[in-house]
């Protein structure tokens, strides 16, 4: 039991963790490189968000509710990517982390969905003809959040290195990083299965 409890949590982490699908930790650090360590308790709230919209859209592939075409999700997956990057980028320097919040949650939560769906296919086999399929769901989920709060702190500790050691302004380190994410970005839509 507590094994395979370990298996799905780690499942779970590696999903996020895994080199070769950046877009997570992409979304991740664009979500999180606007804010401080001061703003731990609205950015783990942010990524908690979007950790219950990949649930969310992960039980409705699971049990067979929602089913989207795999080329469309992995075009829209770039774009939620570019779209916050590209806030980050005119944003930056204003005091947009304290406003808005309400619009902030439900994009995250809305992005959260489009990630999950993305999944979903693999997450199916995963759990294949179990008859509970709800519980390894919850740890996946929870193997999910744990990796992503790692992602975070790990965005703001270089956050605060920049500012504090490099001497890099707050908005410069928003924009640049933002910035080198939109570079990351465009190949993913370009090379889409949608255009070819």
């Amino acid at each position: 039991m507590l094994d395979n409890f370990w298996f799905n949590v780690k499942y779970g982490m590696n999903h996020v963790l895994d080199i070769n699908a950046y877009d997570h930790v992409l979304f991740l650090l664009v979500l999180t490189v606007p804010y401080m360590f001061k703003d731990w308790k609205r950015i783990i709230l942010l990524v908690t968000m979007f950790t219950l919209g990949h649930t969310v859209s992960l039980v409705l592939a699971v049990y067979g509710i929602v089913s989207v075409d795999a080329s469309l999700i992995e075009f829209l997956i770039p774009i939620t990517i570019l779209v916050v990057a590209l806030y980050n980028v005119f944003t930056a320097g204003k005091k947009a982390t304290s406003e808005k919040i309400g619009i902030l949650f439900l994009s995250t939560l809305f992005f959260g969905l489009i990630h999950g769906l993305g999944f979903a296919g693999e997450f199916k086999m995963f759990v294949g003809r179990a008859e509970n399929k709800l519980m390894p769901l919850v740890e996946f989920a929870l193997g999910i959040e744990l990796a992503q709060i790692i992602i975070v702190f790990v965005v703001l500790f270089l956050g605060f290195l920049s500012q504090t050691i490099f001497r890099f302004s707050r908005r410069d380190w928003i924009v640049v990083l933002s910035a080198v994410v939109v570079g990351l970005v465009i190949p993913m839509l370009i090379n889409n299965e949608l255009f070819s």
